[in-house]
């Protein structure tokens, strides 16, 4: 096997890997499959982390882990796959960001371990085994890698900072909810 051969097989198989993950946990939000909640269970959710409107940021979320994933595994505009998938994973981040690193703890590990790969995907190319190069490339050039970084990791700043927004919304309406002691009976 010549070192190009090594290359290509080597991002199918991290495409392949990573992208399954990706889609499998998408579609647990997006479909109920593996065990998931569907739509309905995890806008419930997002709105319970923050991400409002829940129905619209759980939408989001699998569309940019299912179909990232599926378009990454592919090899099929992988600047815009990775992109999307590392966005997602972002999002992911900011939630378990307060436990710390570790998975083990709570921690964003997972998320950042994806979001990373994702986006080295998007940067490196999906090689010589994937869709991108049987259809010439035309959706995967030099150009749509910096757009497409940016135009997602827009998005997902813009998702967490409501999310922050929201959050603290939250706790300032809960800080100020009337007591239901009387004065002088604490």
């Amino acid at each position: 096997m010549t070192c190009v051969d090594r290359r290509d097989l080597g991002l199918l198989l991290l495409r392949l890997g990573t992208g399954g993950a990706l889609a499998a946990h998408g579609t647990q939000k997006l479909f109920g499959w593996f065990g998931g909640y569907g739509v309905e269970g995890t806008a419930q959710f997002m709105e319970s982390l923050g991400y409002r409107p829940g129905k619209p940021s759980a939408l989001a979320s699998g569309l940019a882990e299912a179909g990232g994933g599926t378009l990454l595994a592919l090899g099929l505009a992988t600047p815009a796959a990775g992109s999307a998938a590392a966005a997602g994973m972002a999002g992911a981040a900011a939630i378990h960001a307060p436990h710390g690193f570790w998975g083990s703890e709570g921690g964003y590990e997972l998320p950042a371990a994806f979001g990373l790969i994702a986006t080295s995907l998007a940067v490196a190319g999906p090689g010589r085994l994937s869709l991108d190069a049987a259809t010439g490339n035309c959706l995967n050039r030099p150009w749509m890698i910096p757009l497409a970084l940016a135009a997602a990791g827009a998005a997902a700043a813009s998702a967490i900072c409501a999310r922050q927004r929201n959050l603290h919304e939250t706790q300032g309406a809960a800080d100020q909810e009337p007591t239901t002691e009387a004065p002088g009976d604490e």
